[in-house]
């Protein structure tokens, strides 16, 4: 007669083989979806560019090496370092990181008020911070355009008060461009953080106050700390796409305030575009992201083991 314990191998291979199944249509998507057009990405950044758009199957370097080299305008000169596309990229991080910082500054108030709400409303809060973003990006950030444009609502709102004099000149600046990142990444800030501040034990900072702790330490010492993977993944949420964001650069920033992401765009539009050149920049984008979020898992990782 067979013990209780006989048929469990079986019912762990049984379980293993349904668990594959079930997770191929994920894994297909995944590689459909994600990894291919990766791969045909890195794929087009060793290729030899067109003259008339498009790509030659023939590999070459010259991608990669248009970013990082300057060799003059036929090519025949000393190679020195190309700073051009080194300073988009660094002007792309300052913007990101501006623009996090100013989510943050903004995100974590509000998603510390709407957790502190009663829970019959906190779902209408919610609904107040995500309801705005049911509209296309794009008509969102024209609709921004018209906004601050000198003749604008904003504009005249300020000279009726009195506020100003003359209409602000506030397209085709920096301000706008953070402006636009704000608007457009906001929620991606408030919603890791409000998950993180509504499993907060409130007990904690009643405690701390029973041992008279100001407001601020416990902010410091107590309430930080533990709502610190919240305002992390928040953080990254709003960084990454902001590094590579294109419509708000293009439509409110200007020439002035070209941005990677721009510059990926302009080398795939119309016919004369260098694909090669563009793939080469998204692949340096995109390792640039996965150092950061490797970085991130591993701090993560020495964390949990602390």
């Amino acid at each position: 007669m067979a013990g209780p314990g006989t048929n469990a191998p079986q019912g762990e291979a049984s379980f293993r083989n349904i668990r594959v199944q079930l997770l191929l249509p994920t894994w297909a998507m995944i590689g459909i979806f994600l990894l291919l057009p990766v791969l045909l990405m890195a794929v087009y950044s060793f290729l030899t560019k067109e003259m008339r758009g498009g790509v030659i199957w023939e590999f070459s370097l010259a991608a990669y090496d248009q970013f990082f080299v300057n060799r003059g305008l036929f090519g025949d000169e000393p190679a020195t370092l190309e700073w051009t596309y080194i300073a988009v990229f660094w002007r792309s991080i300052v913007q990101a990181l501006v623009a996090t910082a100013l989510c943050l500054a903004i995100g974590f108030p509000t998603a510390w008020f709407i957790a502190t709400r009663p829970v019959a409303t906190r779902g209408v809060w919610l609904f107040l911070i995500t309801v705005p973003y049911w509209v296309n990006l794009l008509i969102r950030t024209v609709s921004l355009r018209f906004l601050i444009r000198e003749n604008g609502p904003l504009n005249e709102g300020l000279l009726a008060l009195g506020v100003i004099s003359e209409p602000l000149a506030m397209i085709n600046t920096n301000f706008a461009v953070q402006l636009g990142l704000f608007y457009s990444y906001l929620p991606f800030m408030v919603l890791p953080i409000y998950a993180a501040v509504e499993r907060y034990n409130f007990a904690l900072s009643e405690a701390a106050a029973d041992l008279y702790a100001s407001r601020w330490t416990t902010l410091r010492e107590i309430v930080l700390p533990i709502v610190k993977p919240g305002i992390i993944a928040g953080c990254l949420l709003v960084f990454v796409p902001s590094l590579g964001a294109f419509l708000a650069p293009n439509l409110l920033g200007g020439a002035k305030n070209f941005m990677i992401g721009s510059l990926i765009e302009e080398q795939f539009k119309k016919s004369l575009g260098n694909w090669p050149f563009g793939a080469a920049v998204s692949m340096i984008l995109m390792s640039l992201v996965l150092i950061l979020l490797l970085l991130y898992a591993r701090n993560a990782s020495k964390s949990e083991v602390r």
